[in-house]
């Protein structure tokens, strides 16, 4: 009998703490900012511009969006740059914006920047990297493709070239 009482003890204290560390690993790995993907809205903001502007993402409703983060310090974000002002070029009278958010730079290092490729899209400033961490950002560049409902079509995370771009916007625009 008290060998038997001993086991349910046993059995009892196992069962609490596989519940407990359950509950604690829950808690402590929850994800309260899950990162936006294909079909989910994405996330709104209020970002300053380098146009001296406070934009929102609902500036933009019932457009098409490209929403790339980017960096200097990353060449495949340099690299690709101009390959979006061309984008904004082909499709600058259509339903269409990119918008793209650097990620917490300098104001000289991103002046500096605009003067040399002469970027003619916005250019917006997330300095305190709440807009990074509201998009679950990993690495750079990430790209978002928005479509003018407001869903994500797509997330392109790295480098991509202007045949990659503009197959992406192409379809973006057809939806």
């Amino acid at each position: 009998m008290r060998n038997s009482r001993k086991k349910i003890q046993i059995v009892v204290l196992l069962g609490v703490l596989l519940i407990g560390g359950y509950a604690i690993g829950k808690t402590l790995f929850a994800d309260d900012n899950p990162i936006p993907r294909a079909g989910d809205r994405a996330p709104d903001f209020s970002l300053l511009g380098a146009d001296g502007e406070v934009h929102h993402l609902s500036d933009y409703k019932g457009k098409a969006l490209v929403i790339n983060f980017w960096g200097t310090f990353c060449p495949p974000c340099v690299k690709e740059m101009p390959e979006f002002q061309k984008q904004h070029e082909k499709w600058e009278d259509s339903e269409f914006e990119i918008l793209a958010i650097n990620l917490s730079e300098t104001d000289l290092v991103v002046s500096s920047f605009l003067r040399q490729f002469d970027l003619e899209y916005p250019i917006l400033r997330d300095q305190k990297r709440a807009t990074e961490r509201m998009y679950g950002l990993r690495s750079y560049p990430t790209t978002f493709f928005v479509k003018p409902d407001g869903k994500i079509m797509e997330v392109f995370v790295g480098g991509m070239t202007e045949e990659q771009i503009n197959e992406r916007v192409e379809r973006l625009l057809q939806t």
